[in-house]
């Protein structure tokens, strides 16, 4: 997809993610480097998913998003979301960008970007970016402290930096579209 295009990237995600990998220099060999360390992330996804929704609860723009009526976290919420976390993480490790997958990323970008109800409304992009830098620094740490071989923990951050940036990427795209109005 062509940044000449005159329609929106969500009409061919395939296309959209496809020239971002291309752009971004995310080749066969980080493809193998993220699945060969995707069991690094995948031992701790309870502790990461733990880790980012306690993050979000210490700073009052964010725990909106998980709060009940009475100010207390919503912990069926909170292991809901934690759920849904797990398995971007799971599937992210796959690294396959099949139809299915990038349309999936599109769904969680318009469920972030355009909540109408619900706790706290619509997400503010700038904590999307700053998750996305969240998990770049968890992940980098894990490799850092699980690989034996520092050449390897840096490989294995720099393909899944440029994962999570193509992911990023997608995760934006909902904020480009317009609000539908009631």
């Amino acid at each position: 997809m062509s940044s000449e295009t005159r329609y929106h990237p969500g009409a061919d995600m395939q296309g959209f993610i496809r020239e971002l990998m291309e752009f971004s220099g995310l080749d066969e060999t980080d493809v193998a480097t993220i699945r060969r360390t995707a069991p690094v992330i995948l031992r701790h996804e309870r502790d990461i998913t733990s880790a980012l929704y306690e993050h979000f609860l210490k700073f009052p723009t964010t725990a909106r998003f998980f709060l009940r009526d009475d100010g207390t976290p919503d912990q069926q919420r909170l292991d809901r979301r934690k759920h849904s976390l797990g398995r971007w993480l799971r599937e992210t490790a796959e690294v396959s960008m099949t139809h299915d997958f990038v349309y999936y990323l599109l769904g969680v970008a318009l469920s972030h970007s355009h909540r109408a109800t619900g706790p706290g409304g619509t997400v503010p992009p700038q904590f999307m970016v700053a998750t996305m830098s969240l998990a770049q620094t968890t992940f980098a740490r894990l490799f850092q402290a699980e690989l034996s071989d520092l050449q390897e923990a840096f490989d294995a951050s720099l393909a899944w930096n440029k994962l999570l940036l193509i992911h990023l990427n997608a995760l934006l795209l909902g904020y480009f579209l317009p609000q539908r109005q009631a």
